[in-house]
């Protein structure tokens, strides 16, 4: 009788843990941020409170790496604020069936080029397990390292297609000197190598085989004799 109770003591205690899935959704996921060194660009963070119930969310902290040079800035209307310092200043209220499209999301590219993710972490002042994540990607790029979009300095070279992909991914490309080493990596979004292909002079297109890799980013690296040209994003769905 004694195990009885406590299993029932337990199960009941554990309720409140399990709690309600998540109410407040992210219509805008995976905020992309790709520009040259030292712009700045705005995205939209659109919201909706599919609840019954008004609720007010404060930024509880900022997870990811951003680097010295660049900024952050989190507006709600007119009001901006820097995630860095304003933690307990930024708070929004969203109404039952609420949808927000007031909020954005402000990036400074910085200085240097170079790429990575961060997440804006939102939690329920009445509710601390009623949280909603902002999820962002960037990747930034020095428009003085390439001709213009496609045109580099020893080769020419298309933005791999379809993109995002969930089967076969492809580059079409052209040798202007012929005696230069080219090759694309594909390496994970923390970094890890993934795959790696010569690129041969004889040809124009490389076909890439992503049906084994599993879904997410990737980011996929020019190499010309071995020096690092440009590096873009390539998404991965099944």
């Amino acid at each position: 009788m004694n195990r009885f109770f406590i299993f029932f003591t337990c199960l009941w205690l554990s309720l409140p843990l399990i709690g309600v899935g998540q109410q407040v959704r992210v219509l805008s996921e995976n905020l992309e941020f790709n520009g040259d060194l030292g712009s700045t660009q705005r995205k939209t963070i659109i919201l909706q409170n599919e609840s019954d119930q008004s609720k007010t969310f404060f930024l509880k902290y900022l997870k990811g790496n951003i680097g010295s040079s660049q900024n952050i800035k989190i507006c709600i209307g007119d009001q901006c604020f820097n995630p860095r310092k304003d933690l307990s200043k930024i708070k929004l209220t969203l109404g039952p069936g609420e949808v927000v499209t007031d909020m954005y999301l402000d990036f400074e590219m910085g200085i240097a080029e170079t790429r990575g993710s961060f997440d804006l972490f939102f939690v329920n002042e009445s509710n601390l397990k009623d949280v909603f994540v902002v999820e962002a990607v960037y990747a930034v790029e020095n428009s003085k390292t390439k001709v213009n979009e496609f045109d580099y300095k020893d080769m020419i070279l298309s933005d791999i297609y379809p993109n995002p992909s969930n089967r076969i991914a492809q580059l079409d490309y052209e040798f202007k000197n012929p005696k230069v080493k080219a090759k694309i990596t594909i390496n994970s979004f923390i970094g890890n190598p993934v795959a790696e292909y010569e690129l041969d002079p004889e040809r124009s297109t490389l076909v890439i085989n992503v049906s084994d890799l599993n879904p997410g980013f990737y980011f996929y690296t020019l190499f010309l004799d071995n020096k690092n040209i440009v590096t873009k994003k390539l998404q991965v769905k099944k």
